[in-house]
């Protein structure tokens, strides 16, 4: 089930569709080139599609990811929605959504690396140390132009609040 605690303006948050990967990757380039989230290939895209659900008004206008990393651990990524949606409750719905598909499954913690920590903490998210995550999350880091002195903020959630 979607999650939505609702949203201002009408669209549906649903799980993304082969179809929706080229608008995916159109909108997660557009705030990867202004250097707030880590840029997806088309083709890791295509890979890790599962992972993703979209916030669809007449086209792709948000986007998130629930990446499963380990037993109990899960990372929410590639969190954008365009700029002429921002503020009418888009991000969290995703968030929540992912968060709830975590719980069905079983996962007890999610952790996001993020440029916009106030956003998480908002939902529930407490900062952590990136040094306590484990070394498999860092695969992707090390395609970031950023690494290894990556700026961003760590923050898990957790369902044993």
């Amino acid at each position: 089930m979607i999650h939505d605690p609702g949203i201002k303006k009408a669209g549906q948050i649903r799980p993304a569709r082969m179809s929706d990967v080229k608008e995916i990757h159109s909108l997660l380039r557009f705030f990867s080139n202004k250097g707030l989230l880590l840029g997806r290939s088309i083709s890791s895209l295509y890979d890790s599609l599962r992972d993703f659900i979209v916030f669809d008004d007449n086209g792709i206008k948000g986007v998130c990811a629930l990446h499963i990393c380990w037993e109990d651990l899960a990372e929410i990524r590639s969190l954008a929605v365009s700029e002429e949606k921002q503020g009418e409750g888009i991000g969290k719905a995703l968030v929540l959504s992912c968060l709830d598909e975590a719980k069905s499954l079983e996962i007890g913690k999610v952790f996001t690396l993020t440029y916009q920590p106030e956003f998480f903490r908002n939902i529930g998210f407490l900062d952590a140390d990136k040094r306590d995550l484990p070394h498999k999350i860092w695969s992707d880091c090390l395609q970031c132009p950023h690494f290894p002195d990556c700026d961003e903020e760590a923050l898990v959630w957790s369902s044993q609040k």
